[in-house]
């Protein structure tokens, strides 16, 4: 009978790629989810590697452990059935919300022409999505339009969630009339990103991960004006978009006069806080958000007041 051995990578090349993996599997973490050694070995911090080099590095590495078929830190070991069950439960629920959120993108970039790139983000990009969370997105914006950007998606996200009421939730995605589905995660104006403030490796992977569905042309542009992001992961330069959507005829952008940003700004801010009153006896929803809003800074809205 053959027996199998995992062949050591060269010295310098072990190092390198344990302290990738390290870093890689400590950056899943801080989001909450760890990913099997094949899929670790596709998204690798520094660019992909074998899975056997992987599943070296955790032999090698004492921080690390293989538990339920993932990759986690040691120290996580307690809470590895939890994010086994969450990468279970995105096997089951994600399809149907996948075809949703794509759905719904294709309606708002026909009423909000001032939307030049839409990616859909969080659990349901990265693998660790529930029936109960809400749907991320990531946008692109003409300057002088994102507070109106995120008066529009929660204006339709509204309308929609009204039509999923039944939809199960959670102590973040609870809401008085209609459970929080499609929300922004990230909205950025298109002269932001020519350079983006922050190319560290947080803000590489989240738009890395995150799925595009309209406009590829301004999320490549971001990768191509912030050469910093590809030190991190140059997989995002090779990024596929099997969600992608065509143009469709789009509303004119007359319907959105400059002038409407300003309101856009102080009816946004109101909504944000009211929902922030509504979690006002739920701590731990209201440290997810302060968590979500500390790793998107200097991009959160109503920051500033």
């Amino acid at each position: 009978m053959a027996v199998g051995y995992l062949r050591a990578p060269s010295l310098d090349r072990r190092g390198a790629i344990s302290e990738r993996v390290r870093r890689t599997v400590a950056l899943l973490r801080r989001r909450g989810y760890a990913l099997t050694p094949a899929r670790l070995a596709e998204i690798c911090l520094g660019g992909p590697v074998a899975e056997a080099e992987v599943r070296w590095a955790i032999a090698a590495d004492s921080d690390l452990a293989l538990a339920e078929g993932l990759v986690i830190q040691r120290v996580a070991l307690p809470q590895a059935g939890a994010i086994r069950g969450r990468a279970d439960g995105h096997a089951e629920a994600s399809a149907e919300y996948v075809d949703m959120a794509v759905n719904f993108v294709r309606r708002l970039v026909t009423l909000a022409p001032f939307i030049t790139g839409v990616s859909i983000a969080g659990s349901l990009a990265s693998g660790g999505f529930r029936s109960s969370d809400d749907v991320d997105l990531n946008l692109i914006v003409e300057d002088g339009h994102r507070h109106l950007a995120y008066v529009v998606v929660n204006f339709l996200g509204l309308l929609h969630a009204l039509r999923h009421r039944a939809k199960p939730v959670d102590d973040l995605t609870r809401r008085p009339i209609a459970p929080r589905l499609m929300t922004v995660n990230l909205v950025l104006e298109r002269s932001q990103c020519r350079p983006l403030e922050r190319q560290d490796e947080d803000m590489a992977f989240e738009l890395f991960v995150a799925e595009p569905v309209f406009g590829l042309d301004a999320l490549n542009e971001i990768v191509g004006e912030n050469p910093g992001l590809l030190e991190h992961f140059p997989q995002l330069a090779d990024r596929p978009a099997p969600l992608l959507i065509d143009c469709p005829r789009r509303l004119s952008s007359r319907f959105y006069p400059a002038l409407l940003e300003a309101p856009a700004r102080y009816l946004g801010e109101a909504a944000w806080r009211y929902m922030q009153w509504t979690r006002r006896h739920r701590p731990d929803a209201l440290a997810r958000v302060a968590y979500v809003r500390k790793t998107m800074r200097p991009y959160t809205l109503f920051d500033n007041s």
